[in-house]
């Protein structure tokens, strides 16, 4: 049987709403919905695209955590709170995504934060 293992980044975020930044179960990664907060600092950018920086560092880290890396993410989906915070998260996310191309999804909805301006989730497969 293949272990399940979490992966936190420390956020009280985890803790008070019981939830891992990644769950590793065998060659699957998933990442947690993450938003624009630094959470070294708990501060969180006004920009949307600073928000969406953070939190590709955010994943990235999560991903060598668990150890996988950017390469290994064939799905990803975005939720902005504005349509219009589109064009300026593409050119972001191109470069990120640049070669790898997940199966993506982009969503306009709310988030549970007024300052949250967009949430990213990825899924990782290792192999």
């Amino acid at each position: 049987m293949k272990t399940r293992r979490l992966v936190s980044t420390g956020s009280p975020f985890e803790k008070e709403a019981g939830y891992s930044r990644a769950v590793v179960q065998g060659d699957w990664c998933f990442v947690s919905g993450t938003t624009g907060y630094d959470y070294a600092t708990m501060t969180m950018p006004e920009s949307v695209a600073a928000q969406t920086e953070n939190i590709l560092r955010t994943i990235d880290d999560a991903l060598a955590e668990a150890g996988f890396s950017r390469g290994d993410v064939v799905r990803a989906q975005y939720t902005v709170t504005d349509a219009s915070f589109a064009d300026e998260v593409f050119p972001i996310l191109g470069r990120y995504f640049d070669g790898i191309r997940p199966a993506a999804t982009m969503v306009v909805a709310g988030l549970i934060r007024p300052e949250m301006k967009i949430e990213i989730e990825v899924t990782a497969l290792r192999g």
